[in-house]
């Protein structure tokens, strides 16, 4: 992340874009049938409670089952299992928490739909963002802040997985993924929909503070280590930093979406 504040270092009914699929593997949280396996109290908890899953099989302890308090659904089918089982079936050191839940991919969610929606809720884009602790952790603070989308590409962005869900603990269910083939374009949709897009950079002059309108924002964050490509900069309507301490080069990803979506949240207009 470049030096000054950048944000680019180190981050009703759900909706779902055009997702790219990764090859299966322990660590990538997908099942080799194509599935998509959940672990982690909230992460399966949440997926539990959506509508819009499709749940194909729960591993479980008894402790884990007895955590949900009473959401998993009557007659789910539960395979019993030991904590032991349960590591084989997850990433590396994975913390399940005593469930593994294994489910189809959200559907798709389209720019067009989340644009229909409520303008005053900010949108965050993520150009290239590619680690799925980073991506987890933005979708949780969207949801906490009340964000309409988040919008990443198909390429440099990680797949629907147990490690980004762990990381969202639960927003994942809450958040609309929008995945589009082309970001530029996508801004530039978001522009004619009456977005201010602002992205944000440490070489900016403006703080965050300064360029902050009183209408709809789309946050732009940039990939880790090497920050917004500058195709996606000329895509923003203004560049802004956080005003942190010049003792501090940077901040990671995710820390820096968190402070930017709290500042739009509690900006006076």
């Amino acid at each position: 992340m470049a030096k000054g504040g950048d944000s680019t270092g180190a981050g009703g009914k759900a909706l779902r874009g055009r997702a790219g699929r990764m090859k299966n593997g322990r660590g990538s949280g997908r099942a080799s049938s194509g599935a998509v396996r959940l672990w982690g109290r909230h992460a399966v908890e949440a997926a539990l409670l959506n509508p819009d899953r499709v749940h194909r099989k729960l591993w479980a302890t008894r402790d884990g089952v007895e955590s949900l308090n009473g959401d998993l659904p009557p007659d789910f089918p539960v395979e019993w299992a030991q904590p032991a089982d349960l590591a084989r079936l997850v990433a590396r050191d994975a913390p399940h928490q005593g469930l593994v839940l294994e489910c189809e991919p959200l559907d798709d969610v389209f720019l067009a739909d989340v644009l229909e929606g409520e303008a005053q809720r900010p949108i965050l884009v993520l150009d290239q963002v590619t680690d799925p602790h980073n991506v987890g952790a933005l979708m949780r603070t969207a949801a906490a802040f009340d964000a309409v989308a988040v919008v990443t590409q198909d390429r440099h962005a990680p797949p629907e997985s147990g490690t980004l869900a762990k990381s969202a603990s639960g927003a994942l269910e809450i958040v609309p993924w929008v995945r589009v083939v082309n970001l530029a374009r996508a801004l530039e949709e978001i522009a004619e929909a009456g977005y201010w897009r602002i992205g944000l950079a440490g070489e900016a002059q403006m703080t965050l503070a300064e360029a902050l309108p009183a209408g709809p924002v789309a946050l732009v964050l940039g990939a880790e280590g090497e920050g917004m490509r500058h195709n996606i900069a000329q895509h923003c309507d203004s560049l802004a930093r956080l005003p942190i301490h010049e003792a501090m080069e940077s901040l990671n990803v995710s820390n820096a979406g968190a402070i930017a979506l709290y500042a739009v949240a509690t900006r006076v207009v």
